[in-house]
């Protein structure tokens, strides 16, 4: 089992780069299965996800080609595949990206309930009936659900996707997807309006589609006959760059980040400066691929956290910057409203002396005056990020167990915080 271990209190100064979106590349890899003609991908980043992806991707016909670190070629030569297995399909909840795709180019698709993160249930209902509405079938079998097309194509239909907790980001993917192909024009309401959303709008209008409205909470989709092949660069991971933001602030440090979607962080960026951050864009601020500035005091203010769906405060962040105000002078209050249940990395911030109280979907953060290293577990990805963090600022050694969970969703995070100052280094112990 691989263990980070971290010596705390060093100050992290440089230059460093945001990789490629991970929640935008898997759901663009799935898009490959709209077309028999190969598309090319830049800055897929190389992590656990992706390559689970990939292999999901090779069992349903498509041919993949690495031709760089983070460029590859997919190409599907094989359309008589249509089970994506829970072997593989239990390692990430992504994989239910391939549904949509699978049943409007095959008819048919029968893909197993998804996996990922333990961070409180994530039912794909809504997926479901966005598909449903655009005519699949669908039943459950030994924990598949099977679909079906009847006729063999889609049609285009008016498809609301609000659930309870807000819109549903892959559920849009996964409708919009499927609406190139349908019969006539789908209109998607209350769609997810993330920017992960108009990355693969970008690549399926390349690709062919005529998709108008992604990043709004309407959009509009008028079904084509057939897809093409495309070339495309992921955008930048948003999550990442905000990570790096508040590593760059935990640490009192000065940070340059490249490749950053500053436009993408407007909510991150708007509560970094209520703490007491400098965050100053060295270029186009309303670029997705700017140059930042990022500058951390000697002391925080508190701030009210509420998490919501794009453009609001993202979900992905909130244990980041909870680590980050568990050094503020004063309480701040942080609302989870898009998984209510993602607090399982509180407990373990209590061990390295922080002062939290969680009630339902809240946590009370009151700021203490220091961290202090203890060997803690991460639970979930974005939580592992959170502990990472903590474990920079804390007084001595920190030692983050289960980092199989951060390296879903970060490149080689311990070398590049590295390169910038970070006493951060991987080890290999006994489970």
């Amino acid at each position: 089992m691989d263990v980070f271990e971290i010596e705390g209190s060093r100050r992290l100064s440089g230059e460093i780069e945001v990789n490629g979106s991970k929640n935008a590349a898997l759901p663009l890899m799935a898009a490959a299965l709209l077309t028999t003609e190969p598309i090319t991908f830049d800055d897929v980043p190389d992590l656990s996800d992706i390559r689970n992806m990939q292999m999901l991707l090779t069992e349903l016909g498509c041919a993949i080609e690495r031709t760089g670190q983070h460029s590859c070629i997919l190409h599907t030569t094989d359309t008589t595949e249509s089970h994506a297995r829970y072997d593989i399909v239990k390692t990430m909840r992504a994989s239910v990206c391939v549904l949509g795709p699978l049943l409007a180019a095959r008819g048919k698709a029968r893909v197993s309930l998804p996996g990922g993160c333990a961070i409180g249930q994530r039912p794909i209902d809504l997926h479901l009936r966005g598909l449903e509405a655009l005519g699949a079938t669908f039943e459950l079998q030994e924990g598949d659900v099977i679909g079906r097309v009847p006729g063999g194509r889609l049609r285009g239909a008016r498809v609301f996707l609000g659930g309870a907790f807000g819109s549903t980001v892959l559920g849009t993917a996964n409708v919009m997807s499927a609406a190139t192909l349908a019969e006539g024009t789908t209109v998607i309401e209350s769609a997810a309006c993330e920017p992960e959303i108009v990355d693969v709008a970008n690549l399926l209008n390349s690709m062919g589609a005529k998709i108008t409205g992604a990043g709004s909470p309407r959009i509009v989709v008028e079904g084509v006959k057939e897809l093409g092949g495309a070339n495309h660069r992921v955008i930048p991971d948003r999550i990442e760059a905000g990570t790096l933001m508040v590593a760059a602030a935990i640490t009192a440090g000065d940070l340059t980040i490249t490749n950053c979607p500053l436009d993408a962080l407007m909510a991150a960026t708007n509560c970094l400066e209520q703490i007491g951050v400098e965050v100053r864009a060295l270029d186009d601020e309303s670029s997705m691929r700017a140059r930042v500035r990022v500058q951390g005091g000697r002391a925080f203010n508190p701030c009210d956290i509420t998490t919501q769906p794009h453009p609001g405060f993202p979900t992905d962040l909130q244990a980041q910057f909870m680590a980050l105000l568990t050094l503020a002078d004063g309480t701040s209050v942080i609302t989870e409203k898009i998984f209510p249940e993602r607090f399982l990395h509180v407990a373990e911030l209590s061990r390295m002396g922080a002062q939290l109280f969680r009630q339902g979907p809240t946590a009370i953060v009151s700021g203490v005056r220091r961290l202090v290293g203890a060997p803690v577990m991460a639970s979930d990805l974005r939580a592992s990020a959170g502990l990472v963090l903590a474990g920079l600022a804390a007084e001595g050694t920190t030692r983050v167990l289960r980092v199989y969970h951060l390296d879903r969703g970060y490149e080689k995070l311990e070398e590049r915080l590295a390169t910038v100052g970070a006493q951060i280094k991987r080890v290999t112990v006994e489970d």
